[in-house]
């Protein structure tokens, strides 16, 4: 963190009214970073914000990005600095504009790192039922996961979870909103993402910016993943058309992954009859080992059926767990209830989103949703 700051100092000494602006992000962050680690859970806060003060101090106006031939830059790497510029600005000028997401300085600024996704995130359940592992934080409250910028101390976390026998799955994120208390960048390996993809993830993200409850985590991340994969059907819609070859390829990747949730879905189904059962807890263990076996080898077999593309063939070969399966309770809560409420009120995304920011923590989000909903309509 004190390199950090000192960098910033040197910065400002060379250029102090060119560093304005650069550095009031980053000076807002140390100081609500400084007093987070105070008030509450010191180390984690501190460290975690530490390392997210690094990413802030290197990030540049995504403007910046070279888009010319010259300066150790080859003339095709320009024209993709250029074309990813223009699809993030397009994007985020869609959320704002056409969708009502909130108007923020998320994802106009670009970072460079060695890697393809962004943190860790640790995840805990336990092993005989799908009762989820819980963190408390401030500001945000109760969530079942915890982020680490540093593999090594997700893995540390995941050690601890795994001494209160407990299942436990560590997964790559590729971004994550701080819901309007930094300026969310974006990150060198989103270059390589279909434009499809780069949609759902600036409109989920942007979604958490603008609608986020406190201590309602999974009504959180579900709405949100609608949001984002609606949205992203839109843009691409709008802007490429429904018989473009990117909106075909949407759709196939739209379908694959409805084929695999529903596939996950059934094996929750079948393990959850197993967990709320008179077994015992040794039995009810040796059952579940047993079907996510079979699971994975019926999964194995089906596969060409069911599947358009390869991106979930490797499901058949890994480590599951109740903390991996929990994790699609979470995002996907197996009825089709924001699809539903989104077609009885005419599929119109902007007044869904219009309703969505009405909703306070206190009282049933989805009551409060059904409700504004009718009104708009």
């Amino acid at each position: 963190m004190l390199h950090c700051i000192n960098q910033c100092f040197l910065r400002v000494m060379r250029n102090p009214a060119g560093m304005l602006l650069y550095l009031t992000p980053v000076i807002a962050a140390l100081l609500l970073i400084l007093g987070a680690g105070l008030l509450f859970s010191g180390c984690y806060t501190l460290k975690q914000g530490a390392s997210m003060l690094g990413y802030l101090g290197r990030a540049v106006p995504l403007e910046s990005l070279p888009k010319t031939a010259g300066e150790g830059i080859a003339g095709d790497e320009a024209d993709e600095n250029s074309r990813f510029v223009e699809r993030i600005q397009d994007i985020r000028r869609f959320a704002r504009e056409e969708l009502g997401l909130r108007d923020t300085k998320n994802y106009t600024r670009y970072v460079t790192i060695d890697r393809d996704y962004l943190a860790a995130v640790v995840s805990g359940a336990a092993k005989d039922s799908f009762t989820r592992y819980e963190w408390w934080f401030p500001v945000v409250g109760k969530a079942p996961y915890k982020g680490f910028f540093n593999p090594e101390d997700a893995r540390r976390e995941g050690k601890k979870l795994a001494k209160k026998d407990l299942d436990v799955w560590i997964r790559p994120v590729d971004a994550f909103s701080t819901l309007g208390w930094f300026q969310d960048p974006l990150y060198s390996y989103m270059r390589d993402y279909p434009l499809h993809a780069l949609a759902d993830l600036l409109i989920h993200e942007l979604f958490h910016a603008t609608v986020f409850l406190k201590g309602h985590s999974q009504f959180n991340e579900e709405i949100a993943e609608f949001a984002g994969r609606e949205g992203s059907r839109l843009y691409i819609e709008k802007r490429c058309g429904a018989d473009s070859e990117e909106y075909r390829a949407m759709l196939d990747s739209a379908a694959d992954s409805g084929a695999f949730v529903s596939f996950i879905r059934e094996l929750i189904l079948e393990l959850d009859g197993v967990y709320k059962s008179d077994l015992s807890r040794e039995e009810k263990l040796i059952q579940k080992d047993g079907r996510i076996k079979a699971a994975q080898e019926r999964f194995a077999e089906e596969y060409e059926s069911r599947f358009r593309r390869e991106n979930h063939r490797g499901f058949s070969k890994m480590e599951i767990n109740n903390a991996y399966l929990e994790l699609y309770r979470l995002y996907y809560e197996g009825s089709p209830y924001f699809e539903d409420i989104y077609e009885k009120a005419g599929r119109d995304l902007p007044a869904f989103i219009r309703a969505a920011k009405t909703i306070r923590p206190r009282g049933d989000p989805r009551k409060q949703l059904e409700a504004a909903l009718g009104g708009s309509r």
